[in-house]
């Protein structure tokens, strides 16, 4: 009796991975976009609440034109008078640091912001200063 082994031919069992590349492309999705979802708020915690009468400060808003004119608020000013206008809304004493917000014009040279920083700065305040205009 004479058994014959059978020889493959140099075959090689390939596994297609495209559905499997598939499916863990849906997954990852899923995951990105439930993580997104998630409440990061999870944890319910009591937080101490400050009483109404804590004092803060509102901001002043100073803002320069392309022609160098300056206005607190809505109000034009005087730029020699920025600083005594700028003395009312900013008290040297208070315990609360006030800021001041510049919005300058995109074609305001920047001197004029600095200098308005600077007595700004030398009130007390903090500064930020911001630019709009035209692209």
């Amino acid at each position: 009796m004479s058994l014959r082994t059978r020889r493959f031919r140099d075959e090689h069992s390939d596994v297609d991975t495209g559905p499997l590349n598939d499916i863990l492309f849906i997954l990852l999705m899923f995951f990105l976009m439930i993580s997104t979802l998630a409440n990061p708020n999870v944890i319910k915690m009591s937080v101490p609440r400050a009483k109404s009468d804590t004092k803060q400060k509102q901001s002043v808003v100073v803002s320069v034109d392309k022609n160098k004119q300056i206005y607190v608020g809505s109000k034009k000013i005087i730029p020699d008078s920025l600083e005594s206008i700028l003395r009312k809304y900013i008290n040297e004493g208070d315990s609360v640091k006030p800021a001041v917000v510049i919005n300058a014009d995109s074609v305001t040279q920047w001197g004029e912001v600095v200098r308005v920083m600077k007595v700004a700065r030398k009130l007390g305040a903090t500064t930020s200063a911001t630019v709009s205009g035209q692209d």
